[in-house]
């Protein structure tokens, strides 16, 4: 939903830009226009793939991997600046939107945890694990 809002948002910024054919410090209102489409569909490209990785990390019961998690962290950073900028532009809503945002993506990366017991055997290994209770007489 945010990857297509995002699109739409830009979508429409990009008509205003279009419609009042004004220049920016003498920048052509064309290549603006462009710009502001071409920054809101590769957003909203960027949304809807991290939308897909943890569709796909849910789906399969499993920490999301490293590409996955640099996707996350990064759209988490983005989301953090964004609320901040927010907040002052737009107001306490878009605030908090943005951060619940944030917070589910931060709750996605944590919420597995590392899938690596640190203190057991290796995979593959042919001990025998040890069992817990007195030891023997």
């Amino acid at each position: 939903m945010e990857a297509v809002g995002i699109v739409v948002l830009n979508g429409v910024m990009a008509t205003f830009v279009g419609a009042q054919r004004m220049s920016l410090d003498g920048m052509d209102p064309d290549v603006m226009v462009t710009a502001t489409w071409g920054l809101g569909i590769g957003s909203g490209l960027f949304l809807a793939l991290c939308g897909v990785l943890l569709l796909v990390a849910g789906i399969r019961d499993r920490a999301p991997g490293r590409f996955a998690r640099i996707a996350l962290i990064t759209l988490a950073v983005v989301h953090g600046v964004l609320g901040a900028v927010a907040v002052g532009l737009v107001g306490w809503s878009a605030f908090v939107f943005l951060m619940v945002v944030l917070g589910l993506l931060v709750a996605s990366l944590i919420v597995y945890g590392n899938d690596r017991s640190p203190a057991g055997p290796a995979e593959g290994d042919d001990q025998a694990a040890p069992v817990s209770g007195p030891a023997p007489a």
